[in-house]
């Protein structure tokens, strides 16, 4: 069954030719005739989230995990606008979200006519592609060519492209076969030649003593093992990782914010500042690093990523635009190891902070310190991982990854407003059990994704509720003043039980450390039914024990 429209016989018949199976539908009107085409052909995997921001985030998970382009579909006005949080993740995380929304055509727009806005360009600045259709038959040969630019665009550089399409009443009449064709042009991914000067130059700095290589988020087995192995052998080189990163090795420092609070404090910024910087992968979570590398810049910044090359530190010498392991294949006939103490130096001092930390989390009260420390112990392997940001994707920064575990969190605008659309969408395409662990505001601002109907069995959340914004009491404010807990902190009593009860989630809580313990285990032991834990956790005493053990590991 096919809409009767041509342009939405077009926009279907595009999809399918690019091999884009998964459509995410908002109900509506004027996008009824791609719902319809969508929803009635076996080909395509069509969900229903009747929530825009949740269906959008919903396909960002979805592609997150697929990488591959993923179609999320919305009716006119501002539905649309609903989807600009994830896009921009998808932007800056470079995730390729096809965003198509169905308008009125312009004669109806400004005239009065309901549910109109200005749709055309409406997400262009964090958009990598706006295909601005045409509703005229005349016009069908150029939506051809603007369809492939768009969907060769989301596939070949990962980003979020645009699609509006104008349809005129009548919305819902169909036809047994379309009455329109597409010319599929294959897009072709252009063959990137390393700048051969750079390449010299880079050699050049190898051959320094003090290189860091810093690895920010990227997905599970993005580096080959046989770099882990190189990367190891050579002692002039000191690896710094975060969960994100999914890297685990024994000679990577994992815990960055851990392995540096003693620098400070005995004055070892200069020693092991790096003479050449090495960044693989997206953003970096810790704040600590970055402050550091500004501070105590290297003399060479080189990034080595297909698509991103931030000159976060204002050091950056040069970014080689490709693959982590086809660089190294390239490049690394021509880098022998070099004599150094460098890694020898900072691992000894490591292990003699990990010592501390281990003393100092033995006997850590309850508080959002000890349970991050009793949920990360105890997550199986192997396992599916999403972390909100804020407070949650920084306390994950302070314990241990554990190889098996595949780690994911919105880290390209840090926002706390889709973290659980998007791991329930990722966990629908996840062969392994999925968590999600998050704090209780950006799991309540979000608490709308739970109204789907693809909730897998195997999905678990736990909210880490601190009946508040807990990180602003970590920040650097005035916690006196009378508008602090109200504005900054809103703090407030809500509990995650009456959603499970409506949802169908089975419900478990945890108000101190034996009952989280005990509870943790019946968590990662059953299966009949998406679960929640709710962990409660004293509001005013998390940044103390916070602070404690950054000055107990200096």
């Amino acid at each position: 069954m096919f809409p009767q429209i041509p342009l939405a016989q077009q926009i279907l018949l595009a999809c399918k030719a690019k091999g884009i199976r998964h459509i995410v539908l908002s109900p509506g009107s004027r996008n009824a005739p791609l719902t319809i085409g969508f929803a009635s052909d076996s080909f395509f995997n069509a969900y229903s989230i009747v929530d825009e921001r949740c269906a959008a985030f919903f396909a960002l998970g979805l592609a997150q995990q697929l990488r591959e382009p993923v179609v999320v579909v919305c009716t006119s006005g501002s539905a649309l606008l609903n989807y600009y949080p994830a896009v921009s993740e998808a932007y800056y995380s470079y995730i390729p979200l096809v965003v198509i929304s169905a308008d009125r055509p312009a004669s109806k727009i400004d005239i009065g006519d309901g549910q109109t806005i200005h749709q055309r360009h409406a997400l262009a600045l964090h958009t990598a592609y706006n295909a601005n259709l045409s509703e005229e038959e005349q016009d069908l040969n150029y939506n051809t060519y603007l369809l492939n630019e768009a969907l060769n665009t989301a596939a070949l550089k990962c980003l979020p492209v645009h699609i509006n399409a104008p349809f005129e009443e009548p919305l819902y009449q169909t036809l047994p076969a379309p009455t329109v064709s597409f010319h599929n042009e294959v897009g072709l991914k252009k063959p990137i030649l390393l700048n051969t000067e750079k390449l010299l130059q880079f050699a050049k700095d190898w051959n320094y003593p003090k290189k860091m290589v810093l690895i920010g988020v990227l997905p599970t087995d993005a580096i080959a093992q046989k770099w882990f192995d190189w990367l190891e052998k050579d002692p002039s080189i000191l690896v710094l990782t975060e969960s994100t990163a999914n890297v685990v090795a024994d000679t990577f420092i994992g815990m960055i914010d851990t392995f540096l609070a003693p620098i400070e404090k005995r004055q070892l910024q200069e020693l092991l500042r790096p003479d050449v910087l090495i960044s693989i992968g997206g953003m970096v979570v810790s704040k600590k690093i970055k402050e550091f590398l500004r501070k105590y810049p290297p003399q060479a910044h080189y990034y080595i990523d297909e698509h991103v090359g931030y000159d976060t530190f204002f050091a950056l010498t040069h970014h080689f635009k490709t693959n982590i392991n086809t660089f190294l294949e390239t490049v690394s006939p021509e880098l022998p190891p070099v004599s150094s103490d460098y890694k020898g130096t900072w691992l000894s001092l490591y292990r003699e902070t990990l010592e501390k930390r281990a003393t100092f989390l033995a006997d850590v009260p309850f508080s959002d310190m000890a349970a991050y420390k009793a949920i990360l112990e105890r997550a199986p392997t192997p396992y599916h991982i999403q972390i909100s940001n804020s407070a949650p994707i920084r306390y994950a920064q302070l314990f241990p990854a554990k190889a098996g575990w595949q780690v994911f969190c919105n880290r390209g605008t840090s926002g706390i407003d889709g973290s659980t659309s998007t791991a329930i969408g990722a966990s629908v395409v996840q062969s392994a059990p999925t968590l999600l662990i998050t704090g209780d505001l950006s799991f309540f601002y979000n608490s709308n994704a739970l109204w789907c109907n693809y909730i897998p069995k195997n999905l678990k959340i736990i909210v880490v509720n601190n009946a508040g914004g807990g990180i602003f009491r970590i920040l650097p404010t005035d916690k006196g003043t009378p508008f602090f807990e109200t504005f900054q902190e809103t703090t407030h009593s809500l509990t995650a039980k009456h959603l499970c009860a409506m949802y169908g989630f089975t419900y478990l809580c945890a108000q101190n450390q034996e009952e989280l313990t005990k509870t943790l285990e019946t968590f990662f032991s059953q299966y009949e039914s998406p679960m929640l834990l709710e962990v409660f956790t004293p509001r005013e005493l998390n940044n103390t024990i916070l602070k404690d053990y950054f000055n107990v590991l200096s």
